[in-house]
């Protein structure tokens, strides 16, 4: 699927956009000289109001927390990704003593990957490191953001039983069944949609989009990675989600400034600490 030329070339610096997940410290700078202030810059531009820096290790917190003092748009979440081998499994109370330091908003990336046979962090410790940071949710009442990927049974058993529907989250870069993401929702989660949504091979992704309740829905680029037709297969950055906003305007036969409006209220109700 392509956008429409009158729906890609429509302007939406005058919107609130959101990019509810992406990796500013994984970027490619190249189109910037290296410099990341410049690409923040290119984003908020384009219209880009918000952007939450996930973590995919506690370390990393520490430099996006500091790139979030010098750009009041960026936004920080401390988590430790399932497939990110680390020396030392942070306990609770190493994280809980990471959010009193750098107050993040959100609790990600966090989550399970069981897709490979043989993933790059077993399972058990998955399942421990999910658990562990579902509690750190529940007790700092920051919400999460939840990748899973094979993984809907653990996913949803362990939302259940760590997991509270006030504090909620969000699965990030959802292309899984509906009913995966009506349960979610029962939960208090969000679904939310990358660029993906506007791959010619992604029919089952633009489904999600039209069936999912729009003020349950949220857009990310998850930049470096799944940039939008037209920039399939080149890195990706902040400044492109308003594509996935117009596609999913397209598919559902509404505006893209509902879309945009929608997504964006949506964000600030769960991630209820930024402003």
């Amino acid at each position: 699927m392509l956008l429409s030329d009158s729906v890609a070339d429509a302007p939406l610096k005058h919107l609130h956009l959101v990019d509810s997940h992406c990796h500013l410290d994984q970027l490619d700078l190249t189109p910037y000289d290296g410099d990341i202030d410049a690409a923040i810059e290119a984003a908020r531009e384009a219209g880009v109001g918000r952007i939450l820096a996930m973590s995919t290790q506690p370390g990393d917190v520490a430099e996006l927390t500091a790139l979030a003092r010098r750009h009041p748009i960026v936004e920080v979440a401390v988590g430790a990704h399932p497939l990110h081998p680390l020396e030392h499994e942070p306990s609770l109370e190493d994280m809980q003593a990471l959010v009193e330091r750098y107050e993040p908003a959100a609790i990600g990336e966090i989550g399970l990957d069981f897709i490979d046979d043989v993933p790059k962090v077993p399972k058990a410790v998955q399942l421990e490191r999910f658990a562990t940071m579902l509690k750190l949710s529940s007790d700092t009442e920051l919400p999460v953001s939840v990748h899973t990927r094979g993984a809907r049974h653990e996913t949803l058993e362990l939302i259940t039983r760590h997991s509270r529907p006030e504090v909620g989250g969000v699965l990030h870069c959802f292309t899984d069944e509906l009913s995966f993401a009506r349960e979610a929702v029962e939960l208090g989660f969000y679904i939310s949609m990358s660029g993906i949504v506007t791959f010619k091979n992604a029919a089952n992704v633009r489904e999600l989009a039209k069936a999912i309740p729009l003020d349950r829905l949220l857009i990310e680029t998850d930049s470096p990675w799944l940039a939008p037709v037209p920039m399939r297969g080149k890195p990706n950055e902040p400044k492109n989600v308003g594509r996935v906003a117009e596609t999913i305007a397209e598919v559902r036969g509404i505006s893209v400034e509902e879309v945009v409006m929608q997504t964006s209220a949506n964000f600030y109700r769960l991630f209820s600490r930024i402003r």
